[in-house]
């Protein structure tokens, strides 16, 4: 078990710090860092020098952003886990029979993590690729991974909301999510109709080990003007099946 005499607190703090750091708020001051993390500024600006000194930031004096030395880290994580190497061609396989773009990614906190895809054209405003996070509370890959949760867990994890809005129809309170975690539970997948992005629909299908504990999820991601909701499960479950059964043996 590890005790608080064997935490190396200024490495826990600095690591907040790049935490802080997302697609909304890629710029930012010392104070701004200070209220995302906790810290107090003064810590908060030691921590964010000594990100610049080590190249990991850039400061223009006033503001500072992440530099793609940041990248090792998230890179050398997805270099160790053999996930991504084991799904990635059945991934490829997947996207070149139905035509469009699938991904697998597993939960991590509140977000999901892309850990591999494979990209048929680009349905998002953003570019998605390993590493890349999303909320999970609507996604359908974190949907199918929060229904794999204990509820207690799952409501823990959701909070007492009202949770951020993406879109004019992203459901925001956890109560609604709840209910449509227990449905995604009793059907075995997640459908998203453009709660992340307007013009985005995603099916979702969990992946469990051999053991049967969910791993991770696995998605199809289509331009809403391609697939009606109605559409997605007759479409492109039956393939999402067969790589579901295929890797219940290999991870």
């Amino acid at each position: 078990m590890i005790g608080e005499r064997d935490i190396m607190g200024g490495l826990a703090k600095g690591l907040a710090v790049i935490e802080t750091f997302n697609a909304d708020r890629p710029r930012q001051s010392i104070a701004e860092v200070a209220l995302a993390s906790g810290l107090d500024r003064a810590t908060a600006r030691r921590c964010l020098l000594t990100l610049a000194h080590h190249g990991y930031a850039d400061w223009d004096g006033k503001f500072f952003t992440l530099t793609p030395r940041v990248l090792r880290l998230g890179t050398a994580c997805l270099a160790t886990m053999p996930l991504p190497q084991i799904v990635q061609p059945l991934l490829d396989g997947l996207s070149d029979r139905i035509g469009q773009s699938s991904s697998v990614s597993i939960l991590d906190g509140a977000e999901i993590v892309y850990v591999a895809r494979a990209a048929q054209r680009r349905v998002m405003s953003i570019g998605l690729m390993p590493g890349s996070r999303l909320p999970a509370y609507c996604t359908s890959m974190g949907r199918v991974l929060l229904a794999a949760l204990p509820e207690a867990q799952a409501s823990a994890v959701l909070g007492p909301g009202p949770l951020p809005a993406r879109t004019a129809l992203t459901l925001t309170d956890p109560a609604a999510i709840m209910a449509e975690l227990a449905r995604v539970r009793a059907q075995g997948h997640a459908v998203i109709d453009q709660e992340v992005e307007i013009g985005l629909r995603s099916i979702a299908i969990p992946l469990a080990n051999a053991r049967g504990r969910v791993v991770a999820a696995l998605n199809v991601g289509v331009a809403a003007a391609q697939a009606s909701v109605s559409d997605l499960a007759s479409r492109f479950l039956p393939e999402m099946r067969h790589v579901q059964n295929e890797l219940s043996h290999s991870i």
